[in-house]
């Protein structure tokens, strides 16, 4: 069964948590940036680390992979872009790491992107917790969910196929809002979906409540059949509520995976949430549908029976599982240029109903989106 991770302060770092101890000389260990810290990301990263321990747990009481033992180290940025980028900078300091697995924060990464860190430095970073293809397509990324495209794509199609015909698309002024928006109002022509209005949420809390009252009005007076929200955290939280709490916003309102329905139901109740269609960047993880799922549900309920079964859960667990099956093709002896190698000549990888792709000429995760909506009792479901 897991143990509670120690938790404790470093100067250099900022909180880290050391779920397994120091490793020995058969460990093999890699490492993980989430912030447990920091409201925003919390929920996430705990799933995250929970899913990738589990996986190495069930992994490591069958003897491990080649007789080696696998390690998971976990750090906290605090969800501050500069912390991650110097937290990594450490890690890939540290010889003792093979590779990195789960990382979250957007800006960090995206930072860490554009410094093309992993390809300069020869480390992989597998499964990212991020569908931006700027991040996910950048030298030495392995990928496991879905990339926002995807998910625009899936959630315009069911708008399509329910006859929501207008749509108004609403974007958050920063990170991946208005590259989005442009790609969704182009997918939108090619489907033959007309949009009637596209509004701008600033992500500013000073200038947040005018743009989203801005946002609003916007969408009344277009009197859409379909609400596209590309937007997370608060910015899409408030112009919810705030369309939802009058007459004409009582349409259809599809968000991305990254708009979290807890958080969601928390701040506008069950009643405006309910019927939101939500897409998802990783399989559903409730109903064993598939025998990766099947995997994930009795590793959990082996191995840390308390966690709730959970997206993010799930997606650490399926990333846990493409790190060990790196270090399986490395032999007996694995090492921080056997992984990515390994991972680089990966090709398709059946993890167990769903498959990611690795070559030297494209890197692609599942590629599929799950979409789930919002019901009476505030539950996601298929």
């Amino acid at each position: 069964m897991r143990q509670t991770p120690q938790i404790f302060l470093s100067m250099a770092c900022g909180l880290f948590l050391c779920a397994s101890g120091p490793a020995g000389a058969a460990d093999v260990v890699f490492a993980q940036i989430a912030s447990q810290s920091n409201p925003a990301s919390m929920d996430n990263a705990k799933g995250l680390t929970t899913g990738i321990q589990v996986y190495f747990e069930a992994l490591n009481a069958k003897g491990g992979v080649n007789g080696n033992k696998l390690k998971l180290e976990v750090h906290d940025d605090g969800l501050q872009a500069k912390n991650m980028v110097e937290l990594t900078g450490k890690l890939i300091d540290n010889p003792s790491i093979v590779g990195l697995v789960g990382f979250l924060n957007t800006a960090g990464m995206t930072m860490l992107a554009k410094e093309n860190t992993f390809g300069k430095s020869a480390i992989a970073l597998i499964a990212p917790m991020q569908g931006d293809k700027n991040v996910v397509e950048a030298e030495n990324v392995f990928p496991l969910r879905s990339g926002y495209a995807d998910e625009i794509d899936a959630l315009l199609k069911e708008a399509k196929n329910w006859g929501k015909d207008t749509v108004s698309i609403v974007n958050m002024n920063i990170g991946f809002g208005p590259i989005l928006a442009e790609l969704a109002q182009k997918r939108a022509t090619d489907l033959g979906l007309k949009v009637v209005s596209h509004s701008v949420v600033d992500f500013s809390p000073d200038a947040q409540a005018a743009s989203v009252s801005a946002a609003v009005k916007s969408v009344v007076a277009a009197h859409p059949k379909a609400i596209l929200v590309l937007a997370a955290g608060m910015p899409a939280f408030e112009f919810i509520k705030a369309v939802r709490a009058v007459p004409e916003g009582l349409g259809q309102i599809y968000g991305l995976s990254v708009l979290r329905h807890s958080d969601l139901i928390a701040i506008t109740g069950v009643n405006k949430a309910r019927g939101i269609v939500l897409s998802q960047a990783t399989p559903y993880p409730f109903t064993s549908t598939k025998p990766v799922i099947t995997e994930y549900q009795a590793a959990m309920k082996a191995y840390d029976p308390k966690a709730a079964l959970s997206f993010s859960s799930l997606e650490g667990f399926l990333g846990a599982k493409i790190a060990a099956e790196a270090v399986r093709r490395t032999g007996a002896n694995p090492s921080r240029e056997r992984v990515l190698g390994a991972l680089k000549t990966m090709q398709e990888y059946n993890l167990g109903g769903i498959s990611v792709n690795y070559s030297a000429q494209a890197r692609k995760g599942w590629g599929g989106v799950d979409l789930t909506i919002i019901n009476a009792t505030g539950n996601l479901q298929k």
